[in-house]
C-alpha cells in the first residue's frame, strides 16, 4: 500500500460554523490546533442540514442522518422526510396496516395509544406527525386515543414543554379525540444507555399507570429542573384512577421517526405486554429486537463507503465513546449492523460516570490514544473517529462547559494530527452538523434563553495532506455538502467514487 493513501477520517460532533460572539463556544473557546489548520490548510465549509443531506428544508442536521450521508456518498431522504412526504400525498391517512388496525379498534371499541416526543426538534420526533395520527384515527371512528406525551428539552430549548403540551391538546380538540394520559422526560424514557430502571418507569407509567399523580398534563412541569427528567408522571381521575392504561386489546403507535432512543421503551413494552394482545406499530422503522411494523420504510443506503472499502480489501478500524459509536459504525454503514472482514470496531468506555459539565473532556484521551495506535498500522487503510465533546456537551445547554470541551477536542486534534505526520498519513476533519456555535435562543420574551440543540450552520472542513502526499497548499472546491466526504476520502485512498455516489471529490 502506498504510504501517503493511508489517512483518517476524523468526525468533529457538533462542529458547526457561525460567526463570533458571545452565543458561539468554538470562537470564544482557545483552540490554537484548528484554528492553525483552517488558516494554513485547505479548507473549506460544507452544509449538513436540509435538503442537503435528505432533511426537510430548514431542518437542522443530527449526527445519524449526518454519518449516513458521510458515509453513503450522496443526499439520503431522511426518516422524517419520507413521512412528510406519506402525509402530504394522504398515503399515510391510505396506509392499509393503519387502516386495519384502525377498523379493529372501532369494532372492538378498544384504544390507542401514541407514544413520542412532543416538539419539534425533528431530530428524533415532529410534533405535527401527531396531528395527522389524530385526525386518521378520528376520521377511522377510533374510540378512544390517549397520548403518551415525552418532553423535550434537548432537540429544542429546555423549559418549553409546556408549550408543546398546549399544542398537543389543541391539535386533539382540533381532532375531535385525544387526551394526554402521561408526561413523561426524555431522561427516562428515550435512554439508550442501556439503563433499564429508567426505562421501567417510563414503560411502567405508559403500560399500567404508576407514576406520579396529576389532575393536568401541565402539572407534571411543576418543580422540574429540566424538561428532559420530568418523571413519570400519570394523569389521574377521580380515586386517583389513570384511565389511559394499555388495555387488554389495545393498540400502541410509536411516532418517533428516529429509531436509536426509542427501541430500548419500544422493547420494553412489548415484552412487558405480550399478554394483553396489544398490536404494537411504529411509525418508521426500528431497530428493535421485537418485530414492530413500521408505516414508512426506510430508504436504501448500500453502496457507501464501507462498501467500497470492502469491494477494494481496504481495511478500517472505527472508533469512538459509546454515545457515539453507532454513528460511525451502524449509521456510517449505512444502517447495516454487519462487521465487515476488513472493518475494526473500537468502542471507548471509561470508569467515570458521563458527568459532561464537569467531565467535558469525557474519554478523549483513550479515544486519542486508539486513534494513534490504529494509525501506526501498516495495513490499516483508514481510520475514522469521531470526537464527541463538542456535540455532548454542547446538548446540556451550558456555555462554559462546552467552551471547555472544545478546548479538549483541540488539544486532542492537535494529538492526531501530529500522529498523523508520524505515520504519513493525511487526514480529513469535518463536522457532522452544527451545536456549539450557538449556545443561546431568543425566547417568546425577547430574552435569550440557553440552547443546546443543532443549527442548520455549515460545517468546516479541513484536509491535512500526509507529509510526502499531496501538496500542503490549494483549496477545495466550494459548495460541498456531506455528501463529498466519502468521494473525497475515497480519492485520497486512490480509488474513484462508488457507481452509488452522486457527491464528488473535494480536492
Amino acid at each position: 500500500m502506498n504510504l501517503a493513501s493511508r489517512g483518517i477520517l476524523l468526525v468533529l460532533d457538533g462542529w458547526g460554523h457561525a460567526p463570533p460572539g458571545p452565543a458561539n463556544a468554538l470562537s470564544r473557546a482557545a483552540m490554537p490546533d484548528i484554528d492553525s489548520l483552517i488558516a494554513e490548510r485547505p479548507s473549506t465549509l460544507v452544509q449538513a442540514s436540509g435538503e442537503a443531506v435528505g432533511l426537510l428544508p430548514g431542518t437542522v442536521g443530527n449526527s445519524e442522518i449526518g454519518h449516513m450521508v458521510i458515509g453513503a456518498g450522496r443526499p439520503l431522504p431522511y426518516d422524517s422526510l419520507l413521512v412528510q412526504r406519506q402525509i402530504e400525498t394522504g398515503a399515510l391517512a391510505d396506509h392499509p396496516l393503519l387502516n386495519e388496525v384502525c377498523a379493529k379498534l372501532a369494532a372492538t371499541g378498544r384504544a390507542l395509544h401514541l407514544v413520542g416526543l412532543c416538539s419539534d426538534g425533528q431530530i428524533h420526533a415532529h410534533v405535527d406527525h401527531l396531528r395527522e395520527l389524530l385526525r386518521i384515527a378520528a376520521s377511522s371512528g377510533v374510540p378512544a386515543v390517549w397520548i403518551h406525551a415525552i418532553t423535550d428539552g434537548r432537540d429544542v430549548g429546555d423549559g418549553t414543554a409546556a408549550g408543546y403540551l398546549d399544542l398537543v391538546e389543541k391539535f386533539a380538540a382540533e381532532a375531535g379525540t385525544g387526551r394526554i394520559a402521561t408526561v413523561i422526560g426524555r431522561g427516562y424514557a428515550l435512554d439508550k444507555s442501556g439503563d433499564l430502571e429508567l426505562t421501567g418507569a417510563a414503560m411502567r407509567a405508559i403500560a399500567d399507570g404508576v407514576g406520579v399523580g396529576v389532575a393536568r398534563a401541565r402539572d407534571a412541569l411543576d418543580g422540574q429542573r429540566s424538561d428532559v427528567w420530568v418523571p413519570p408522571s400519570v394523569i389521574v381521575e377521580a380515586e386517583d384512577t389513570p384511565p389511559g392504561v394499555v388495555g387488554q386489546g389495545d393498540a400502541i403507535l410509536f411516532t418517533n421517526f428516529r429509531s436509536d432512543r426509542i427501541q430500548q421503551l419500544a422493547d420494553a413494552l412489548v415484552t412487558h405486554l405480550a399478554a394483553r394482545d396489544v398490536t404494537v406499530l411504529s411509525l418508521a422503522r426500528y431497530d428493535t429486537r421485537a418485530a414492530i411494523p413500521p408505516l414508512v420504510d426506510r430508504a436504501d443506503a448500500s453502496g457507501g463507503l464501507a462498501d467500497e472499502l470492502e469491494r477494494h480489501g481496504l481495511r478500517s478500524v472505527r472508533i469512538a465513546e459509546g454515545e457515539k459509536f453507532e454513528h460511525v459504525t451502524y449509521y456510517l454503514n449505512g444502517r447495516d449492523d454487519r462487521v465487515r472482514a476488513v472493518e475494526e470496531h473500537v468502542r471507548i468506555t471509561g470508569d467515570d460516570p458521563p458527568d459532561y459539565r464537569s467531565r467535558p473532556e469525557m474519554n478523549l484521551p483513550l479515544v486519542v490514544d486508539a486513534v494513534t495506535e490504529a494509525a501506526r498500522r501498516a495495513d490499516v487503510a483508514l481510520v475514522v473517529a469521531n470526537l464527541a465533546n463538542i456535540d455532548v456537551v454542547g446538548h446540556t445547554g451550558d456555555a462554559e462547559a462546552t467552551v471547555a470541551a472544545a478546548e479538549h477536542t483541540d488539544a486532542a486534534v492537535g494529538r492526531i494530527c501530529a500522529a498523523a505526520g508520524e505515520t504519513g498519513r493525511w487526514v480529513l476533519l469535518v463536522g457532522d452538523h452544527g451545536n456549539a456555535e450557538q449556545m443561546t435562543r431568543p425566547d417568546a420574551d425577547g430574552g435569550l434563553r440557553p440552547y443546546g440543540g443543532h443549527t442548520t450552520n455549515p460545517v468546516p472542513l479541513v484536509y491535512v495532506p500526509a507529509p510526502h502526499g499531496r501538496s500542503a497548499g490549494g483549496e477545495l472546491k466550494s459548495e460541498g455538502t456531506l455528501a463529498d466526504v466519502a468521494p473525497t476520502v475515497l480519492a485520497l485512498l486512490g480509488h474513484p467514487p462508488g457507481a452509488a455516489m452522486t457527491g464528488r471529490s473535494l480536492l
